[in-house]
């Protein structure tokens, strides 16, 4: 049953960059099918992924049927789009691996139930593509696109036009083909007659709808949305430590949650629209209630709250915002004494742990040994020794420095350590 128009839904969240003239009256009747492509590149998706994820989300929920296609073929090749160099390539065993953890991840976002009419599908293009030989792939594909059309595409402009010795393969600036042959399979196939995705890829969805209108006689449309920013200019879904993954064993619940709740005010009011499935005047509510007490981070919690819940689950949620707020309690020592060991590591599942032996806590460990050179939590005994002259490490909430030492005094149920670097790292000595 279709909801809201899924034009109007997706433009007054702000996921609009580019649409086909023609898109809007083309879906207004009858289930229409719309794909967009995942690179196998991991056995997790990111946070990077999920504004694709969200498009295709809100195109099922208006009641069509989205295809999730994942690029085993291209994973073996290649995107030049937004890339200033080529990628590791992938075998088939390790993409079918990845396949099934992606389709797990998916499956919060739409429904496979395949009893519906707009059931969601997960195919794979190394499906059709492996058995294509290269002479069959020139002749019947290759022919009907010209390379003036394909030099014009920015993706492949960008990589020739940079001074970089290594240049640009064929391999990748066959890209674009083999990316329009899949819209072109899809279209005669699966009467897939949309393709979406970010910005960065409208030149290749473009050759796709070439291919169509060039071979099977048909029309295909593109609709792209803008690549996510940070209003202070860092990459969004990037920490120092890499990626914020889906997985919860690549990204801990806890960590995935603070990401979200730190999100600055402006960010926050542009996020909530993008990653949640809040109606638009619940936003508008929720927008209204941060801007009258901005110091309670209203839109920072709901979001958090709405995103953690959909990537994992309720009571994943539910513990890292038990975690959250035992962290940052006045009474900390208080508060996680009460705990019994399963709590306490429900609770901390996966923060960074490392097993230190109690005859060493009980001789007392310096700080720069507890934070590098016995765990590892930081990268080297100088980054550590910087970390505690800027006053940012805490034992167990209370901030330390050099000097301090570690001992049994410190142990909460007698076992445990928390260490922290600023507010959104932290670290646990399990004594044994």
């Amino acid at each position: 049953m279709k909801s809201k128009s899924f034009i109007d839904e997706i433009k007054w969240r702000g996921m609009i960059h580019d649409v086909m003239p023609g898109f809007e009256n083309f879906i207004k009747d009858k289930v229409k099918s719309a794909y967009i492509g995942f690179d196998p590149t991991s056995n997790s998706l990111h946070i990077g992924h999920l504004v694709p994820i969200m498009l295709l989300a809100h195109f099922q929920r208006s009641g069509h049927r989205p295809i999730a296609l994942v690029g085993g073929a291209t994973g073996m090749i290649g995107d030049p789009s937004g890339k200033s160099s080529e990628r590791n390539l992938l075998d088939e065993e390790t993409i079918n691996t990845n396949q099934k953890h992606i389709k797990e991840q998916l499956s919060h976002f739409l429904d496979f139930d395949k009893s519906k009419e707009n059931s969601a599908l997960l195919l794979n293009n190394l499906e059709w593509m492996k058995g294509l030989t290269f002479l069959d792939f020139i002749r019947d594909v290759g022919k009907h696109m010209t390379v003036n059309y394909m030099m014009a595409k920015d993706s492949v402009k960008n990589r020739i036009s940079n001074d970089e010795a290594e240049g640009m393969s064929f391999t990748e600036f066959s890209y674009q083909l083999v990316q329009g042959y899949d819209f072109l399979y899809l279209h005669k196939n699966f009467q897939c007659s949309i393709q979406m995705g970010g910005s960065d890829q409208w030149g290749n969805i473009t050759s796709g709808t070439e291919l169509i209108r060039r071979i099977d006689n048909g029309k295909g449309y593109a609709l792209t949305c803008p690549l996510i920013t940070k209003s202070d200019g860092s990459k969004f879904g990037k920490t120092q430590e890499g990626n914020i993954w889906l997985d919860a064993h690549k990204t801990s619940v806890y960590k995935f949650y603070q990401y979200w709740l730190n999100t600055s005010d402006e960010d926050a009011e542009k996020y909530i629209k993008i990653f949640t499935f809040l109606s638009e005047n619940e936003i508008k509510g929720l927008i209204l209630e941060h801007k009258n007490t901005p110091h309670l981070r209203t839109l920072q919690k709901a979001l958090s709250k709405e995103i953690t819940s959909i990537v994992h689950s309720d009571d994943a949620y539910k513990n890292a915002l038990k975690a959250s707020n035992i962290l940052y309690s006045e009474n900390f020592m208080k508060d996680i004494e009460v705990l019994d060991e399963s709590i306490f590591l429900e609770i901390f599942e996966g923060v960074p742990q490392y097993e230190i032996q109690l005859s060493l806590i009980k001789n007392g460990i310096d700080m720069i040994s507890a934070l590098s050179d016995k765990t590892n939590f930081l990268k080297s005994n100088s980054e550590a020794r910087r970390a505690l002259k800027e006053n940012s490490i805490s034992v167990n909430k209370i901030k330390v420095d050099e000097s301090y030492m570690i001992d049994t005094k410190d142990l909460i149920s007698n076992k445990y350590i928390i260490l922290s670097k600023g507010k959104k790292n932290t670290y646990i000595i399990k004594v044994i």
